[in-house]
């Protein structure tokens, strides 16, 4: 191919990168492009499998070098626990749940399936605290009382 065609492919490349949410991919198949067509500019490459041999070669060992320090560097921020947990939360129960048991409770406007994981028995419209979440299942301790408000 001609040194131009492969700047032309390299310039696609480096904007659809910037086109794209940070992933890191393309800039080194841009990059790769720029070299090899400046390889080719230089004369240094005569054949097109040679071109496209370097151009796989270098985005290779470009991305396997340089991709995860520029996430450490640039890439976006991810939090270490769950952005919307329903751990801490208040429940409030439907129906009688013996200790150890399963019922039903209301949290966030939707029904879930509520186990007891307390000792006493919950009453129906008590509030309980979510301790974990499994599924659909939430995992309740009654240490709220009925008058409670969150």
């Amino acid at each position: 191919m001609d040194w131009w065609v492969w700047l032309v492919v390299s310039l696609v490349l480096l904007l659809l990168e910037l086109a794209t949410p940070g992933g890191f991919y393309f800039v080194f198949f841009g990059v790769s492009a720029l070299l090899v067509g400046m390889l080719t500019a230089l004369g240094i490459t005569t054949t097109d499998w040679v071109e496209w041999l370097l151009f796989s070669a270098f985005a290779i060992i470009a991305t396997a070098l340089f991709r995860r320090p520029l996430l450490k560097r640039f890439g976006a921020d991810m939090p270490g626990v769950e952005v919307d947990t329903l751990v801490g939360e208040t429940a409030m129960l439907l129906e009688e749940i013996q200790p150890g048991g399963l019922g039903k409770g209301e949290l966030r406007g939707t029904s879930w399936n509520v186990c007891n994981q307390g000792r006493e028995e919950l009453r129906r419209g008590q509030r309980c605290r979510v301790q974990r979440v499994d599924g659909l299942t939430l995992f309740v301790n009654g240490t709220e009382s009925t008058g409670a408000s969150r």
